[in-house]
């Protein structure tokens, strides 16, 4: 037992006495919508390489236009972060 190892969770393969599989897969199957397009869901390559393959994802995504809105929505929580604790903004201003 290491002391900073994560413990797995445990899987359990049940199927109940009436479900018949035609085919389409388990109904009682726990999984994310989006999980077969995202690459940072799965096994725990801990927090380097989930900030590699996010950084990965977000320069290869082709819709631009979120990643527009994305830095956009960072820049302004930055501006009310720097609003909050009342840094003085007019040192990037030219005198």
């Amino acid at each position: 037992m290491g002391i900073l190892k994560l413990r797995k969770n445990k899987k359990f393969s049940y199927t109940p006495r009436t479900y018949d599989d035609k085919g389409e897969g388990n109904p009682y199957e726990i999984k994310h919508k989006f999980d077969e397009y995202r690459k940072t869901v799965g096994a725990n390559k801990g927090i380097k390489g989930k900030f590699t393959d996010a950084f990965d994802d977000f320069k290869n995504n082709p819709d631009h236009q979120a990643s527009k809105r994305v830095l956009i929505i960072v820049g302004i929580l930055v501006l009310v972060f720097l609003f909050i604790i009342d840094f003085d903004l007019s040192i990037f201003l030219p005198k």
